[in-house]
């Protein structure tokens, strides 16, 4: 059986659910609390504000270059199980020392010679924390799963990330400080106790000895994710997806507030139509391939999506309509004729990557051998965050030689092409691999 209702019944994948779940949620919820606290509350300059927000991606993002290719290995070699309880403890510690510098900027002690530095330590070392699990969320999957639910387990492992991170989000934004500063250690001590649940998943790998030269082991990392066809394709039509997805966070915010002329709140509304499309993709793929781990629908699904972000760039381009003050709030917004055509082209925009991504991550598991899906994860984590870095700065580039915002999206259409040819090439591998296995039979 492959469907959802079915797994989320199973000791041997809620746990594991809901462990992953509750990292995505704390991650954000911190990071989104921490940033807009500094940027609204103790800063007060633009230059100041885009510092801050960039130094906090980069902060978070730079453990997955420095240490997936370890992460990915230890996870091969031990159990994964272990480590996710070894990772879950850390993030209760970590939580307290981010939580003690967001009190201390409350208290207006030591703000910037304490209260701060401390922050950004809890922040770097939350990526480290989200490195380690990274790999194992998706590599614990066959282990625990039959092979017919792999893929409906990868949708909706993908699914409540995003839910997770949108939760993470508004909660952050939303909540007052002090609350956020509790409710990040109460989120750790409750991912801590549900891990604990999650069922034992020993090495599958003889190999013991782990490369802990970053260098040398992302190097081998890379020569191990080329070296498979399939997983080749795999990874590099989910990085370029992810590079898409860069460009599209760097440009939605300044895109809603300067195009659409509407207030963040207009711009909240817009990131939950994004993050339910994604888990409704993620979700409605098992349905339509119905458990079969194949990428015979992710080419036309990107390409979709290319089609669809041609008919956002046409409504933007659209849109000439003024607030009565200075930004659109939601009802304004909604009451604007275009603005549902909108949102629901934003939906679909989301279900479409949804639908092409899922597959390709249940391939990185299950094209490889179990002792190597871990670093197969890694592989393509490693990847997939040089891709970002570079789509994040080249969107930011473009900013700065004064591209209009809608003429950037179109950036992304050619990445879509990129991500269609490495699908195709990746089922016609699959066809190829196939074929050769029905005629040994």
């Amino acid at each position: 059986m492959t469907t959802s209702t079915h797994l989320m019944r199973q000791r041997r994948f809620l746990p594991l659910f809901l462990t992953q779940l509750l990292n995505a949620l704390n991650d954000n919820l911190y990071k989104n609390a921490m940033v807009l606290f500094v940027v609204y509350q103790v800063y007060d300059s633009p230059e100041m504000e885009t510092l801050i927000s960039g130094v906090a991606t980069a902060l978070f993002v730079l453990p997955f270059v420095l240490f997936s290719a370890t992460a990915g290995q230890l996870a091969d070699m031990r159990d994964k199980t272990k480590i996710i309880r070894w990772i879950k403890f850390a993030e209760i510690l970590i939580m307290s020392v981010g939580a003690t510098g967001l009190l201390l900027a409350a208290k207006g002690v030591q703000i910037e010679s304490l209260a701060i530095p401390l922050m950004f330590v809890a922040l770097f070392a939350m990526g480290v924390h989200s490195t380690f699990f990274g790999p194992i969320k998706y590599a614990i999957l066959p282990q625990h799963l039959h092979k017919d639910e792999v893929l409906a387990g990868t949708g909706l492992v993908e699914a409540g990330t995003y839910v997770a991170i949108l939760v993470g989000m508004m909660l952050g934004g939303a909540m007052p400080i002090m609350y956020s500063i509790v409710g990040v250690i109460v989120i750790a001590l409750i991912g801590y106790v549900t891990c604990r649940w999650v069922p034992p998943a020993p090495a599958q790998s003889d190999e013991n000895t782990v490369d802990w030269n970053p260098i040398r082991a992302s190097k081998s990392l890379i020569a191990f994710s080329m070296g498979n066809l399939e997983l080749r394709y795999s990874v590099l039509a989910i990085s370029y997806f992810w590079a898409i997805a860069a460009i599209l966070s760097v440009q939605f915010i300044p895109l809603a507030k300067n195009v659409l002329l509407a207030d963040k709140q207009v711009a909240a509304v817009l990131l939950v139509a994004f993050s339910a499309g994604i888990a409704i993709g993620s979700v409605s793929i098992n349905a339509l391939l119905k458990g079969d781990i194949s990428a015979r629908y992710s080419a036309r699904s990107v390409l979709v999506l290319g089609v669809l972000l041609i008919a956002f760039y046409g409504v933007c381009r659209m849109w000439n309509l003024q607030p009565q003050g200075e930004l659109f709030t939601v009802w304004e917004f909604l009451a604007q004729p275009l603005a549902l055509v909108l949102t629901f082209n934003l939906l679909l925009i989301a279900v479409a990557g949804g639908m092409f991504v899922v597959p390709l991550y249940a391939f990185l598991t299950t094209r490889v051998d179990k002792s190597e899906a871990s670093r197969s994860v890694a592989a393509n984590n490693f990847i997939s965050s040089i891709f970002m870095v570079i789509g994040a700065g080249v969107a930011g580039a473009l900013g700065f030689f004064g591209i209009p915002l809608e003429e950037q999206l179109l950036l992304s259409l050619i990445l879509c092409v990129f991500s269609a040819q490495l699908a195709r090439k990746l089922h016609a591998t699959e066809a190829l691999r196939d074929a050769e296995v029905e005629s040994l039979r």
